[in-house]
């Protein structure tokens, strides 16, 4: 059959993005064509995806969305396809992926009561109720049980149109045999030492993934542990405000920055420590996959997919509501107990191998594949 795929933007990095091309790719595995709409696509498509590049302008976001709206369900007229998948929320959407989260949850708990009267509220609080509403007929795929509390909450939304989706890690996240020779390997490469210690941060966004959390976290380190610890952050997003809060916290030369990259899974194995200290954060897959390549994980309480971390034993969890002398001291500890460190590890790996943590993309394309059958 013909599937019709809507996201505003994809680019290789995001977690939504990558979400959105395995369930399109499952989905064209089992013998089904896949359209794409999108505003802009950076980076090259998978064979036999046919990617349309909607080709509307507007002064706002919000302009452009509405337009993009309206396009994709006039080429639907002429074109039909047996499904439409959101994975931003929209009207016309067969099923929506909710890798966002309640949009008016975070307008009623953290905006100010005037902003219910802006026009970029009254047009994301009436897409998401397009999606939502009791009356409605999207199928929705959640990855969140938080977040589905939200979304009942709001909308009165029918149980039976709301499936919760176990995680779904990518294969290549998991530790290999080879794993040791890896890290080896990759220590070397960029001069860490045997008692130096890398604290990694992956994510795009990084304001709301709280990069600036986790240099006030690094620079209350004690003089000895600061010296031999060093932080890559990786992600798409403007780093020059964090660069400078670095240099003015005195850790510019133990902080590096990089774009997004395919080699994700060689620094899950060469660090030593997983920093999330997200704002906001509906799930946090990145924990997941640390957690499957062995490496300890520190985050905040937020984080939709922390609860992982206590069960698997396999690091620590910032409480809310946040407060940075707690992660500070946590750090401290974490950093500097290495037989600790080597027992989460070792959790981790355990748990990796017994938990379904992997089986997301498959049941999402059966879920699509079924929707209004």
């Amino acid at each position: 059959m013909q599937l019709a795929f809507c996201l505003y933007k994809y680019f290789p990095y995001g977690g939504l993005q990558r979400d959105f091309l395995r369930i399109a790719l499952a989905c064209q595995a089992r013998g089904h064509a896949v359209r794409v709409y999108t505003l802009r696509w950076e980076g090259d498509a998978p064979p036999g995806f046919e990617v349309v590049s909607v080709p509307v302008k507007a002064l706002t976001n919000i302009g452009r969305y509405r337009k993009f709206t309206a396009w994709v369900a006039a080429d639907l007229r002429a074109r039909p396809t047996a499904r439409v998948v959101g994975f931003n929320k929209m009207p016309g959407l067969d099923v929506y992926y909710a890798a966002d989260p309640c949009y008016e949850e975070k307008a009623r708990t953290l905006r100010n009561p005037l902003y219910r009267f802006s026009s970029r509220y009254r047009h994301f609080s009436a897409y998401e109720r397009a999606v939502f509403a009791p009356t409605g007929r999207t199928e929705v795929l959640l990855i969140s049980s938080i977040e589905q509390g939200f979304f009942e909450k709001y909308y009165g939304t029918p149980r039976a149109r709301l499936h919760l989706l176990p995680p779904g890690i990518a294969p290549d996240r998991r530790a290999p045999p080879e794993a040791p020779q890896i890290r080896a390997a990759f220590r070397a490469e960029f001069g860490l030492a045997e008692a130096d210690r890398l604290l990694l941060q992956l994510g795009s966004g990084f304001k709301r993934k709280g990069l600036d959390r986790s240099l006030l976290a690094l620079a209350s380190l004690s003089d000895d542990l600061r010296r031999r610890t060093r932080l890559i952050a990786i992600g798409q997003g403007e780093s020059g405000d964090f660069l400078r809060q670095a240099k003015a916290l005195g850790v510019g030369e133990r902080v590096t920055i990089l774009p997004g990259r395919d080699d994700v899974p060689r620094f899950l194995l060469g660090a030593d420590l997983l920093l999330h200290p997200a704002y906001h954060e509906n799930t946090g897959t990145v924990l997941l996959e640390a957690l499957v390549a062995g490496l300890p994980v520190l985050c905040s309480g937020i984080c939709g997919y922390a609860h992982y971390i206590v069960e698997a034993d396999a690091g620590r969890v910032i409480p809310e509501p946040f407060v940075q002398a707690e992660m500070n001291r946590l750090l401290q500890d974490m950093v500097h107990n290495d037989a600790e460190r080597r027992r989460w590890q070792a959790n981790a790996l355990a748990f990796a191998g017994s938990a379904d943590l992997y089986s997301s993309i498959e049941r999402a394309a059966d879920l699509i594949l079924a929707a209004g059958g």
